[in-house]
């Protein structure tokens, strides 16, 4: 097989999953193509993307060699190239004009990026293409799919799922039409087959997993008295009231620091809600910092607050990786109750689970592990566990390229021998 990824862009700082995922992949000798829509904006970048060999073609401008022939204005416009692009495609794909039928409504862009993806796919010999994230990279390869008869599979997270911006009858369009389509989490799955009741029924649940190799775990039984938080400052991370938590610890003079790690929009307001509250000397926004530094970071706190929150735009997290990781290094973990995280955080099992919103449900729980280290060891050690049987990137991986089989096969194809060893008897006979 030869899979073709089809993402928004590549790569970005905060989708280390897709990269985990994408190594994984190669770990077990899929082959792979990525195609991004955009190029990167980020300012920084995790170190495991030099780790991935797969090569990458950026969906952009036209190329000037393979449309000029198409061409006969002395000024093309984009029109032009639009139009070229069309003709290219046309060449190599029987029926290509009849089938542009199903674009009707697409944005001008869309249909331009999957025609350009569906000539790529047919000379490259792609024989599946999986985009992540059900909006954009899902719209360019379904488009690509129908022109060339290559089956699409996407992974769908959160924003694509919830934000108030996503057209029920386009996601719907998205799920019927692709042989499979995943999820991340059992509440991401129940809302889109409760949501999307005929088209949603072939959704099957696969955690983003971790290569625990690289996460050996660490004891938070003696640790300083230290709060940390990584992600990116927006709404639905939570961190205002992680902050107004602080001023509640400092009220209740509770010996803390607390690491903010992080750049975002919300990042001048919250760096004035800590002045306001006068939390200086005892909260920090630290900024961006590679994902090594980071992980360095985590095991040296006591506790790591997550508190996502849903925002006024529907917009939330689904299960995010820097949770499982965090859970996988030995740092305890306070959370909210948002979307599929107790899944995860399982309430006095594996961490601290607060209502979202609730600074001062927040502070206990937090003033909770940094004064109790039997507690931190206990949540720690279940967490660990937790994370090596259910989010073991190996593993996943091998059931997600079980669905990329356009036919039945032994798993044995799927990887090594320990990789097949994960998967259920449900798992299997379904393949």
């Amino acid at each position: 097989m030869l899979v073709g990824y089809v993402l928004k862009r590549y790569p970005r700082y905060s989708e280390t999953f897709v990269v985990n995922e994408i190594l994984a992949h190669e770990t077990a000798g899929l082959n792979i193509e990525i195609f991004a829509l955009r190029p990167p904006s980020d300012t920084h970048f995790q170190n495991i993307i030099s780790q991935v060999r797969s090569p990458v073609t950026y969906i952009k401008k036209p190329i000037q060699g393979r449309v000029s022939a198409s061409l006969n204005s002395l000024a093309p416009t984009a029109a032009s190239y639009f139009w070229a692009e069309l003709q290219e495609a046309a060449k190599i794909i029987p029926d290509f004009w009849s089938k542009l039928a199903i674009a009707e409504g697409e944005q001008a862009s869309t249909v331009y990026q999957a025609a350009w993806l569906a000539r790529e796919a047919k000379l490259k010999g792609i024989t599946h293409l999986h985009a992540h994230f059900g909006s954009v990279a899902t719209s360019v390869a379904r488009l690509a799919s129908h022109f060339t008869g290559i089956p699409y599979t996407f992974t769908a997270h959160a924003k694509d799922i919830f934000h108030e911006s996503v057209e029920f009858a386009d996601m719907e369009r998205k799920l019927k039409d692709a042989s499979t389509v995943v999820t991340v989490s059992d509440y991401n799955l129940n809302y889109l087959q409760q949501t999307y009741p005929q088209a949603a029924q072939q959704v099957k649940r696969i955690y983003n997993g971790l290569d625990l190799r690289h996460l050996q775990y660490s004891s938070p039984a003696d640790r300083p008295p230290l709060i940390i938080s990584v992600g990116r400052l927006v709404e639905k991370k939570g961190l205002s009231i992680l902050i107004d938590a602080c001023a509640i610890l400092k009220q209740r003079n509770c010996e803390f620091q607390c690491q903010i790690v992080g750049t975002g929009s919300l990042e001048t307001a919250l760096k004035q809600q800590i002045q306001d509250l006068e939390l200086q000397s005892f909260v920090e926004i630290i900024g961006l910092r590679p994902q090594n530094e980071v992980f360095q970071l985590v095991q040296q706190a006591a506790v790591f607050a997550a508190p996502y929150v849903i925002g006024k735009d529907g917009n939330r997290d689904g299960l995010p990786t820097v949770l499982l990781e965090t859970m996988a290094l030995g740092t305890p973990c306070v959370s909210t109750d948002v979307t599929g995280i107790p899944e995860v955080v399982r309430h006095g099992e594996t961490g601290l689970i607060v209502p979202q919103n609730n600074a001062e449900k927040l502070a206990f729980s937090l003033q909770e592990l940094l004064t109790d280290s039997a507690l931190r060891v206990r949540l720690s050690t279940q967490a660990r566990q937790l994370i090596k049987s259910e989010f073991d990137i190996y593993c996943n991986t091998a059931v997600l390229r079980g669905l990329f089989c356009t036919q039945r096969r032994t798993l044995a194809w799927a990887g090594s021998p320990t990789c097949a060893k994960c998967l259920s008897r449900r798992d299997a006979e379904e393949l």
